[in-house]
């Protein structure tokens, strides 16, 4: 199926439903799913952010600059899965508690606003991936109508950019709890951490990174072209002296850079399956 008819039937998909609220972290797909929504259902459908300690700064400020710049009705609550003892463990069914909350909550703004459903960003390409967040997102009926459409990532990059939209080439993001390894217990000042180093990679110029925090080690998985800058005598040095001033005691770069998911690799077959859908 082309792009034209992926997007077509995306459009079908969205006329036919009375309202809507859109989970909207500011990201690639859902900024789309959500400037789409927007233009089909009008005032009849609303994006709604959850922000807890694991949000990334880089994120909050991203959700912020879509919505002034699109003017789509917007609210924000307060996801406190940080709370949760099933979360902070950091099992391999991490996200489907965290997802859990948020799904909860995300209903009963549904409820509160009258709409009649929930819808997230997933796309056909995320199923690849261990994700017991959509064993969560299936249990409380929210709907995924990227996937449903059959847009994958790229095409959702190619249709944010007809659309003009901030977000077209913004590289992946994730919640700061997926750079802890699982069975290391989930804290705020953790994240904290975390968030403070992968602020200053971007302030630094690096685009594409994860910070991995492993207690006292702090492992930079970067993209192609970052990781050969990294590997310059003088930036690494730069970027020890920083990460070991914000508290970490070693810092290491993985030299098989970054790639979606590496914390998943880890996991045994049996562990995927229990959450996998």
């Amino acid at each position: 199926m082309n792009l034209e008819a992926k997007e077509r039937r995306l459009e079908v998909v969205l006329n036919e439903l009375a309202s809507a609220v859109v989970a909207f972290s500011g990201g690639v797909d859902s900024s789309y799913l959500a400037w789409k929504a927007y233009k089909i259902l009008g005032d009849r459908m609303m994006a709604v952010t959850a922000e807890s300690a694991s949000t990334p700064s880089h994120q909050r400020r991203l959700v912020d600059r879509v919505i002034g710049d699109l003017g789509i009705p917007h609210r924000v609550f307060q996801s406190e899965e940080i709370y949760l003892d099933k979360y902070r463990v950091n099992d391999a069914d991490r996200c489907f508690y965290c997802k859990d909350e948020i799904c909860s909550k995300l209903w009963m703004i549904a409820d509160d606003i009258g709409a009649d459903v929930v819808l997230d960003g997933l796309n056909s390409d995320d199923l690849g991936d261990y994700r017991p967040g959509r064993k969560a997102a299936l249990k409380h009926g929210v709907r995924s109508p990227l996937m449903e459409a059959g847009l994958t990532k790229n095409d959702i990059r190619a249709l944010s950019r007809r659309a003009k939209l901030p977000t077209a080439d913004e590289p992946a993001s994730a919640c700061l709890a997926t750079r802890l390894p699982y069975g290391v217990e989930i804290t705020a000042e953790k994240l904290q951490l975390i968030d403070r180093c992968e602020e200053f990679l971007r302030e630094t110029g690096f685009r594409v990174f994860r910070v991995r925090h492993h207690e006292t080690l702090a492992r930079i998985e970067l993209g192609p072209e970052d990781l050969k800058r990294a590997l310059n005598t003088e930036t690494a040095a730069s970027l020890s002296a920083a990460f070991k001033n914000f508290g970490y005691q070693f810092v290491a770069l993985d030299l098989e850079g970054y790639r979606m998911g590496s914390a998943n690799e880890v996991l045994s077959d049996l562990e995927k399956q229990k959450f996998n859908i």
